[in-house]
């Protein structure tokens, strides 16, 4: 039998349970004027605040959220009261863990733009599905219609994928751009 807990009182304190984010909270800083949250624009555009904050958050979605606010220059509130907004709406989604680069950087990245034939779309999709060292797939406008990046253990192997990938049904042509170096990545790996 499941026992039931008084009703929630009216008073301040009284407080609902909700998921817990990484974002730390700290010992409460001296109080700050700050906006109220702004609600995002028709179509999920954020306003400036939003945007930084997503940034800082995707750079380091541990930091304490007394840290966030000294950068953002708000109060911690707001920035917990946003962070929790984002969440709601479905902005933020989740958090995830990012290997060092020593993980990642084994091996060759390569982007490679796909051109199909019309009408083969689908089938070329299947096809790179069942790719393991495929990271991403975008169809794009422009020279290509799909955009993937791999990620191939050595030349050879980056090689013999791109080979396999000519081969596909529909496929028309690829090129391909090796990664030297990246310069910024706030995708989660």
């Amino acid at each position: 039998m499941a026992t039931r807990r008084p009703a929630a009182s009216t008073s301040s304190k009284a407080r609902t349970a909700a998921p817990r984010s990484p974002v730390r909270s700290t010992p409460r800083a001296p109080a700050r004027a700050s906006a109220p949250a702004a609600p995002a624009a028709a179509g999920g555009t954020r306003d400036e605040l939003d945007r930084a904050l997503l940034t800082l958050l995707q750079a380091n979605a541990r930091d304490s959220a007394a840290n966030l606010a000294r950068r953002l220059g708000v109060a911690r509130t707001t920035v917990l009261a946003r962070v929790a907004r984002l969440e709601r709406e479905g902005v933020i989604v989740g958090y995830t863990v990012r290997l060092g680069r020593d993980a990642d950087d084994r091996g060759l990245q390569a982007w490679v733009g796909i051109t199909v034939q019309p009408k083969s779309g689908r089938e070329v999709e299947r096809h790179l599905a069942r790719m393991p060292e495929l990271r991403q797939l975008s169809t794009v406008s422009g020279e290509f219609d799909y955009l993937a990046l791999l990620h191939a253990d050595s030349a050879v192997r980056l090689d013999a994928l791109l080979d396999e990938i000519g081969t596909f049904d529909g496929v028309v042509r690829t090129h391909t751009s090796v990664v030297l170096a990246r310069r910024i990545d706030r995708v989660a790996g």
